[in-house]
């Protein structure tokens, strides 16, 4: 019986050894995982400096036709233009540079959908790196396109643009812009 008592004992050695092997392997992975997730915070990139102009209306709706007038809400724009400010900044991919003062004509004629990429210019010059123009276009009383544009301030290329098309009505237009900023804009990889 005495060496069926030693088998015991090694085989219960021979297991809290196995146990203990685990146990060191599991700690070495978790810790090689927590530091590649230092490493890959350590290693992103400073928020991009962009310059986000206030977005644009562009009516082509039957209404505006038939009555020759562009159908223009100034609050709802401004509210259009800050949300997809709120959502670029939140989201920590991008430093936002103030665009407030900015008196080039196209920007307080609200045309820089127009000018082929002049905003580039204006936005290097308030030290952005990149440009941002939206613009809403409403094609019916309930059906509008939300387009964004997003340039390198110091080559005028394009480095992403998104559009998608909504339904709704104009105190829409706002939740149009979050829902295409961060379902499309931020999802691509600039």
């Amino acid at each position: 019986m005495h060496p069926a008592v030693n088998v015991r004992a090694l085989k219960g050695t021979k297991s809290t050894r196995t146990l203990s092997a685990i146990g060191s392997i599991g700690v070495l992975l978790l810790s090689v995982a927590d530091f590649s997730a230092l490493a890959a915070d350590a290693q992103k990139s400073p928020p991009i400096k962009i310059a986000v102009f206030d977005f644009e209306l562009q009516d082509v709706s039957p209404e505006s036709s038939l009555l020759g007038e562009t159908i223009s809400n100034a609050a709802i724009m401004e509210r259009v233009s800050s949300e997809a400010r709120r959502v670029l900044a939140q989201s920590g991919r991008y430093s936002l540079i103030d665009v407030s003062k900015v008196d080039a004509k196209p920007v307080t004629e609200k045309s820089l959908r127009n000018c082929d990429g002049c905003e580039t210019g204006i936005a290097l010059q308030l030290g952005a790196e990149q440009s941002l123009i939206g613009v809403v276009r409403r094609v019916t009383q309930t059906d509008y396109y939300v387009l964004v544009r997003i340039r390198d301030a110091r080559t005028g290329k394009i480095l992403d643009e998104q559009q998608a098309n909504f339904a709704g009505a104009a105190d829409g237009w706002a939740s149009g812009v979050r829902m295409l900023i961060k379902h499309q804009v931020l999802s691509s990889a600039n």
